[in-house]
């Protein structure tokens, strides 16, 4: 009874079973393999080896480096192969192999078991193909996002005459819409408007915050130039239609009139981090007041503050996600780079103009490297020097 089921065992495994001989030769095979392959028993058992059951590149690849292996380490595991079945077609399998011994050291057979790998490679193939349409998909959502991203910002900014201008915006994520935003045009009467804000959150919901920001402020600037005005004006909109999903934004808006020998500017701001004006002496400093943020109360006002710029002076608005990037230093403590950080550098960088100043704050993004969680936009406009 015992041998017959451990006869029967083998024969009917769930897997193949095969036994050569140490030169390679088929000495038993189960009735498993044999119904998986095709063959009869006496085609394979004393006849054939096992390099002929495999298919040519799987015997060549057995030969030069499977069975080199086998010698030296005594058993493989785990090796996928592709037999050959008695039609020519080929069958993947997943091998592992052992060499017993005799007392005297020497080769006495090689014993392999063989699983059927066909519903593995199936199963291989579905993941690969998942994967692939996974990564088209996310491709085709980070053109989507880009492309989305690029409609909220300008595609060139517009330089007033006689002045310098530059931008960066910087996505913490490929995969998401930001809320950052800028903007400078022309209004009818020869000034500027400028502004530069951040909405709160981030995807779809953002963008849509964010292009209705843009209008409002662009809108609001021809209808009445008055920066406290003009943020006064966004409250009330984004009250109105968000008020029960709380979207808010923090924004800097500004009119600029040309002088003969710089500019001036009224601003005002809603929430968001104080402009720095950098002068031609070398300092910079803080011109604005900080106001409420924009759409969260209903009653909210804004103060307007004047500065004067002049040849050499370089304003700069940027967003927190500067102010609130981790420092290199910060991998276990919350370590920001916080608002004096960006004065100081600010203050070290002054004089510069607007490129220099853009230039130099993209090599400092570029220095926190993880520690970017959020989107950060960037605006600057100089005044040039004289010669």
């Amino acid at each position: 009874m015992l041998d017959d089921s451990a006869d029967d065992l083998y024969e009917n495994a769930l897997c193949g079973n095969l036994t050569l001989s140490p030169d390679g030769t088929i000495t038993r095979v189960n009735t498993t393999l044999l119904g998986w392959l095709g063959y009869p028993r006496d085609a394979l058992v004393g006849r054939g080896k096992f390099g002929d059951i495999l298919t040519v590149g799987a015997r060549i690849y057995y030969e030069t480096h499977l069975a080199p292996l086998l010698t030296i380490q005594g058993e493989i595991t785990g090796i996928a192969l592709n037999l050959r079945t008695a039609d020519g077609s080929p069958f993947l399998a997943l091998m592992s192999a052992i060499v017993e011994t005799g007392s005297d050291g020497h080769p006495q057979r090689i014993r392999i078991i063989v699983f059927d790998g066909r519903e593995r490679r199936a199963y291989e193939q579905e993941l690969l193909h998942a994967r692939q349409a996974a990564e088209r998909e996310s491709e085709r959502l980070r053109h989507l996002v880009s492309d989305l991203q690029r409609s909220l910002l300008p595609s060139v900014l517009q330089t007033p005459p006689g002045l310098q201008t530059a931008a960066h915006y910087r996505m913490a994520s490929i995969d998401e819409v930001g809320g950052d935003f800028y903007d400078l045009f022309p209004l009818n009467d020869g000034r500027w408007g400028f502004f530069l804000g951040d909405v709160s959150g981030k995807g779809v919901d953002a963008a849509a915050v964010t292009a209705l920001a843009r209008y409002t402020l662009r809108a609001a600037a021809v209808y009445d130039p008055d920066p406290a005005a003009v943020l006064h004006n966004l409250n009330e909109v984004l009250y109105q239609e968000y008020r029960r999903d709380a979207r808010y934004c923090t924004v800097v808006f500004g009119i600029l009139t040309l002088a003969p020998d710089g500019f001036r500017a009224v601003i005002a701001s809603g929430g968001h981090p104080e402009p720095l004006l950098l002068r031609a002496d070398g300092t910079a400093e803080h011109h604005v007041t900080k106001g409420r943020l924009v759409g969260v109360f209903p009653d909210s006002t804004y103060t307007n503050t004047v500065l004067t710029a002049k040849p050499g002076d370089t304003l700069l608005l940027y967003t927190d996600g500067i102010v609130e990037a981790r420092t290199s230093d910060s991998r276990h403590t919350d370590r920001r780079f916080g608002i004096d950080a960006v004065a100081g550098f600010a203050n070290a960088l002054a004089p510069a103009d607007a490129a220099t100043v853009i230039d130099a704050l993209i090599d400092l993004l570029d220095a926190f490297g993880d520690g970017l969680e959020d989107d950060i936009a960037v605006m600057a406009i100089s005044v040039p020097l004289i010669d």
